[in-house]
């Protein structure tokens, strides 16, 4: 009962430090993050699309993604455009995928795991990865200096602009800044580039953002 008791303290107080199985979690915050949360907070689901540029050493990827997601942890992509087009994948939690490639392999379905290459961007990025809630946890959550300014007009919208300068790129893919700008209405993302040093290893922007469409389970085929 003891020893129950001493384990049971020591795994609350690792939750209160934010750290778990050896990893820190920061905790940042800035306005723009809270109005995102409240917002967020208000939806039940939403659809968007993803417009990505990847760059890793020589290597390119653009792609043009469809997004779906449900609460809790239910997500779909599909990729529209580039690399992998026709390609697409259902997370519902957990560390597996079951998604199909595109052309004449359309239809098999496999099941593989969460990081498996075949899931995965050309930088090593997940489905859950691309979900808006979680790219803007990482601006919470990931150590470093965090500021907030006002990030100008944006495709018409004024926004919110997040830097985060990361102290360790080896726990964030190598990446040593993240700069995402939010919508000062809505409070969605609109765009988020991802630094290596000075250069530009990821751009992403999200369009056609809409919320509580109706999503059910049964469009999550796992």
């Amino acid at each position: 009962m003891q020893s129950s008791r001493i384990a049971a303290a020591l795994v609350a107080s690792l939750v209160c430090a934010g750290v778990f199985a050896g990893t820190a979690r920061a905790t940042n915050t800035a306005p723009a993050i809270d109005a995102f949360r409240a917002a967020f907070a208000s939806v039940s689901d939403y659809t968007y699309k993803l417009h990505s540029h990847e760059v890793l050493g020589s290597r390119v990827q653009d792609r043009i993604y469809d997004y779906s997601f449900m609460k809790p942890h239910f997500a779909k992509t599909y990729i529209e455009a580039g690399d992998g087009a026709g390609s697409g994948g259902v997370w519902t939690g957990g560390d597996q995928v079951s998604g199909h490639q595109g052309g004449f392999l359309a239809g098999i379905h496999l099941k593989v795991g969460l990081h498996d290459g075949r899931a995965t961007s050309l930088r090593g990025y997940t489905i859950p990865d691309g979900l808006m809630q979680n790219i803007v946890d990482t601006y919470a959550t990931v150590a470093g200096k965090l500021t907030q300014s006002d990030g100008g007009v944006l495709m018409g919208h004024p926004t919110d602009r997040l830097q985060l300068d990361v102290t360790d790129p080896s726990t964030d893919h190598g990446i040593t800044k993240q700069v995402l700008y939010l919508d000062k209405t809505t409070h969605w993302p609109l765009r988020q580039l991802l630094y290596v040093g000075s250069q530009i290893v990821v751009d992403q922007s999200f369009s056609d953002i809409k919320t509580n469409v109706g999503l059910t389970q049964s469009d999550f085929p796992f």
